[in-house]
């Protein structure tokens, strides 16, 4: 390359100067804030030319990089199938659950679904976020086990070095953790030419002189913990010190201070890593629903149609489908899904059953590869009877490895390792080993680790079982210097009690295992091949019982108590669950929930479908019980706890859990208790840090005034949450004030229910100045408020400049005409409203005019309901002649407002050139015979109604003929409400012979219409040949108790799919 040219990563620029060690100032984002003024460079020798610039004779060596890193991050990587590893989640530090639970607990808890964050592009990683920052200095990427974070590296690597990202970069140094474990002492010079020997001189980079980012992938794989505590300060990078130090000394500045540095790892690894010094921290995300499905075609490239039922078979269980969002988990779990159902086809035969824990998923997968029957093609093909004769060494080798790997929190191997616990490095050729154990190969060492974490935890279970039967000693102390332990059971014991001590959870996965190998499934699988028949048999019940020992005795529910109703699951043990679970769907949890039930309860949550659309723990839930269960709740998406009695102290408690980092809590109904302005306060300080929820549901509380002021101070802040009910509150006009104020600054609450808070006219007024203003709301109920008229015509006021409200509430308000006309007035310049609602108020005849000024005019009102008002005949038939002109409105109600026939007959001749009307309820109107046969012979041309509400209607015989004759002809009435009328027995022949021609009615009411035994038969019968009705309420009607029974066989006889009330 000549001097001049450029390869695009500023080889032919000034370089920026060197710096001493500076601090600067964080901004939201996590990047540094450009620093003010800069230190002078340490004069280096070696590459460093003049005046900063990267000489010609390093070009060289930078080529040579690029081509070697090309050649080494290439191979096997299919750059098409990872798209999800373009775009990561910009994340604000590690969350509780993160730190402190293993991998697969996270995946559980959470259901496989992160945190709403922002993403960020690969390409832009080490990109400054905004143009008052710079590039981030310490970047931590996060990822669980088998998620793709080595493969990350690899990407970014690769792409870097084809020179299509970060060409600001000259070089970027990928090390793994694996291979810093190979070495005692080292310099920071020492690092970089050891593992890229063709940079022969790389005082540039130590020097800053050149742009460098140091990836270091895998912390959870380091041997040695880091302690920045301690760590001894070095800034001498031709220094041997202890490797460790060496990484801290990096990550704290000290050391390679220019250089940008990534950081790969498991969650709870990368908190050894003070957050202070992290600058931005990003996620990997698991798989989409799409990702997973194009995964599983990849590994069943020649199966579609296999690859299609294990996705179909994976999506309709809750727990595996959170699971399966990890890449790594993935692969296993659809094989041995893959496998059991070919398996099952092919042997139909052998009675088999599905995969359902995680025990059998594992024993699937071995017993795939100890028959060496894989989806794809092996490797090497070994005859099943060395397979057996093999598998027992191999997996108690590897068992051995993985046990005592797994105390030491061990996951990377070396020969020196495998030689310690005996494992025979040519078995490691055979298809059983490659596919547990990997390998990597570099020219300084050579690695060996377990395909998956879970995969060493099952290795380790399955070695702990088979070892534990003929143990003296307690196998937790390799020294064998224990306390005599004889017997499989007190092992058992031992092994569950490490695991419930265990501050970092390693071991709740390894004694799920343990706890599976006992089920009778598993042993069925491996019976012959790793385990001895049914030996279980001898172990099962006293394991059962002593882990249910284990559940609490009191209301303190932790995720060490859920991971032992997790092993009872994987024993097969589910009576306690099943008993809760069911209690779950009857809504009859209420007096049951004693400390063992509240575990179980504590389990459901996470696995249970019946909380996948809601959690309903209302009515049956008490301070110590809620207590108990924050951490779950944490991560229920739609949570009620509706009618609790829950008082302040509840609220303080969930404050706490929506203030979390983890809170993944969207909906929240704490409706019917008796929350105070003190529980408000609560809630609201959290709502000010909260960014999950996006409704909370408080109505009929009693937060009144002072609680309404704490909320809408949180409004002022929260730009997250969508939707607040505060009906029947007692906020009165200054809470309604409050919110208001509130609204000012607030751009993103849509939904606010306001209804039975006493906050008359002038709250109403204090409202609607706000709504000139703002344009987020979108709903707005403020029935049974008292806002009068004054308080109309200053909403009205408000939606003449407001366009974005869609749905207004004013029910029941004490609103006459002069209100109506007000808001009628605004209706015809107004744009965005969809729903009124003014039922319920003191609407009279003189109303009718101006509302039906309003309909001819406006093009965007969906919804009108005016029901209980004095329309009268009048008001009817001025609405109804809009009617016959509006082609906008799709629902009207009148109910109850004294209109009669003339009215009705109005309307019906409006129903005749209609084309938008879909719903028109009359009920409690006398509208009679004359008044349904108008409406009947509109239905005989309209094509457009669906629901025709005329309960109470003084209908008789010959309205109901002269409808049945319309059923006859008309196909798009679907629901036909005719309750509490008189339609009788020949009223009833007449729809039933309606009933064998229609095909459009799915819903027929008639309910106490004195039908009598004849008229109710004729319905039933009709039915025979309709098969359009879903529903029929026949109650009412003097038919008996034999004769309901009569005509229900014959209904379930002559239309099955129809219910009938009867």
């Amino acid at each position: 390359m000549s001097q001049g040219a450029s390869d695009g990563r500023g080889l032919d620029r000034s370089l920026p100067q060197a710096t001493g060690e500076v601090h600067f100032p964080s901004v939201p984002g996590g990047d540094h804030l450009l620093p003010v003024e800069a230190g002078p460079p340490d004069s280096e020798e070696g590459w460093l030319g003049t005046g900063g610039e990267l000489p010609a004779q390093a070009e060289p060596a930078v080529q040579k990089h690029l081509e070697s890193l090309q050649s080494s991050c290439g191979k096997g990587l299919e750059t098409g199938r990872l798209q999800r590893l373009t775009n990561l989640l910009l994340v604000e530090g590690l969350t509780d659950i993160q730190q402190k639970e293993h991998d697969i607990l996270q995946i559980e808890a959470t259901k496989g679904l992160q945190n709403v964050s922002k993403s960020i592009p690969l390409e832009k990683l080490f990109l400054p976020l905004s143009k008052v920052s710079i590039p981030p200095r310490i970047s931590v990427t996060i990822g669980v086990a088998g998620i793709g974070k080595s493969t990350l590296v690899k990407l970014f690597v690769y792409t870097w070095a084809k020179g299509e990202i970060n060409k600001d970069i000259t070089f970027v140094l990928p090390l793994t953790f694996r291979e810093l474990n190979t070495h005692e002492k080292l310099s920071a010079e020492q690092l970089i030419c050891s593992a890229f020997p063709h940079i022969t001189e790389p005082s540039c980079i130590l020097a800053g002189a050149a742009r460098t980012l140091l990836i270091l992938d895998g912390l959870d794989k380091f041997k040695t913990p880091l302690d920045f505590s301690n760590a001894v300060v070095c800034t001498d990078p031709r220094k041997e010190i202890q490797v460790d130090n060496l990484v801290t000394n990096i990550i704290r500045g000290n050391l390679l201070w220019e250089a940008s540095v990534w950081v790969t790892s498991r969650p709870a690894a990368a908190s050894q890593i003070p957050g202070g010094l992290v600058d931005r921290m990003t996620e990997i995300r698991g798989f989409g629903a799409a990702e997973m499905k194009d995964f599983l075609d990849q590994v069943f490239l020649d199966n579609r149609d296999l690859s299609s039922q294990v996705l179909h078979y994976i999506r309709a269980n809750r727990s595996l489908c959170a699971m399966c969002t990890i890449p790594g988990f993935c692969c296993i779990s659809g094989s041995s899904i893959g496998y059991y159902l070919t398996t099952s086809t092919h042997n139909s035969q052998e009675t088999t059953t599905s995969p359902r824990t995680l025990s059998e998923v594992y024993s699937y997968y071995f017993k795939m590869a100890l028959s060496s029957d894989w989806p794809e093609k092996p490797q090497e093909t070994l005859r099943i009877e060395q397979v057996v004769t093999n598998s027992k060494k191999v997996v108690g080798s590897l068992g051995k490895l993985a046990f005592y790997g797994l105390l030491r929190r061990k996951h990377v191997f070396y020969e020196q390792d495998m030689k310690a616990y005996d494992v025979d490095l040519s078995m490691l050729q055979s298809s059983l080993c490659s596919r547990l154990l990997l390998k990597e190969e570099v020219q300084s060492f050579t690695a060996y680790y377990f395909s998956h974490l879970t995969m060493q935890e099952f290795l380790a279970a399955l070695y702990y079982y088979t070892a534990a039967k003929r143990a003296l000693f307690d196998l937790f102390t390799e020294s064998s210097v224990s306390w005599p332990k004889l017997g499989f059971l007190s092992h058992f014991r031992s092994a569950l009690q490490r695991s419930l001590q265990a501050e970092d959870r390693h071991l709740d996965i390894f004694v799920r295992f343990l706890s599976g190998l006992l089920s009778p499934q598993v042993n069925k699988l491996l019976s012959g091949w790793l385990v001895v028949k049914d030996e279980h048999n001898s172990f099962r019940s006293q394991a059962i019982s002593f882990l249910q020992s284990c559940l609490n005795s009191n209301y303190v529910i932790s995720s060490r108590v859920v991971n032992i109703m997790h092993c009872l699951y994987e024993i097969q043990h589910t009576e306690i669950a099943k008993t809760v679970e069911e209690a779950m769907k009857n809504e009859s949890l209420s007096g049951m929930l004693t400390p063992v039930n509240c575990s179980a309860l504590a389990y459901l949550l996470q696995v249970s479908d019946v909380c996948v659309e809601e959690t309903n723990l209302s009515n049956c839930l008490t301070y110590n019980i809620c207590k108990s269960l924050l951490s779950q709740l944490l991560f229920c998406h739609n949570l009620r706890l509706d009618n609790n009695q829950f008082k302040d102290n509840v609220m303080e408690l969930l404050g706490s859990v929506l203030s979390a980092k983890d809170c993944q809590i969207q909906k929240l109904s704490l409706a019917e208790n008796q929350i105070s302005n003190k529980g408000a306060k609560a809630l609201a300080r959290s709502l000010m840090v909260n960014r999950s929820l996006i409704a909370l549901d408080l109505r009929s509380n009693s937060i009144g005034p002072t609680g309404a002021k704490a909320l809408a101070d949180a409004l002022k802040k929260n730009q997250v949450l969508l939707s607040l009910n505060l009906q029947h509150n007692a906020i009165k006009e200054d809470g309604a004030s409050f919110l208001a104020e509130a609204l000012l600054s607030n751009h993103r609450l849509v939904t606010l229910h306001l209804q039975k808070n006493a906050i008359g006219a002038h709250g109403c007024r204090k409202v609607a100045e706000v709504l000139k203003q703002n344009c987020s709301l979108k709903e707005l109920i403020l029935s049974s408020n008292s806002v009068g008229d004054n308080g109309s015509v200053a909403l009205a006021e408000a939606l003449k400049v407001n366009h974005t409200l869609q749905i207004l509430d004013l029910q029941s308000n004490s609103i006459s005409n002069s209100g109506v006309t007000a808001l009628t007035a605004a209706l015809c310049s107004n744009k965005g409203l969809t729903s009124l609602n003014l039922r319920e108020n003191s609407i009279s005849k003189e109303g009718g005019p101006a509302i039906a000024c309003a309909l001819r005019t406006n093009s965007t009102l969906r919804k009108m309901d005016l029901a209980a008002n004095l329309l009268c005949d009048k008001g009817g038939k001025a609405i109804a002649l809009a009617i016959a002109e509006n082609q906008a409105l799709t629902s009207l109600h009148l109910q109850w407002n004294f209109i009669q026939a003339s009215a009705a007959t109005a309307l019906a001749q409006a129903l005749r050139s209609n084309d938008s009307l879909a719903s028109l309820d009359l009920q409690e109107n006398a509208i009679g015979d004359q008044g349904t046969a108008a409406l009947a012979a509109a239905l005989d041309v309209n094509t457009r109604l669906q629901q025709l509400h005329l309960q109470v209607a003084s209908i008789g015989a010959a309205g109901a003929q002269a409808l049945a004759e319309a059923l006859m002809v008309n196909k798009s009435l679907q629901i036909l409400d005719l309750r509490g009328n008189s339609v009788g027995v020949a009223g009833a022949k007449a729809l039933a012979n309606a009933l064998k021609a229609n095909r459009s009615l799915c819903r027929l009411n008639l309910q106490e219409n004195s039908l009598g035994m004849d008229g109710a038969i004729c319905i039933a019968t009709a039915l025979r040949g309709n098969h359009g009705l879903t529903y029929v309420n026949l109650q009412g009607n003097c038919v008996g108790q034999s004769g309901a029974k009569m005509i229900s066989d014959a209904i379930q006889t002559n239309a099955p799919d129809c219910v009938v009330d009867v």
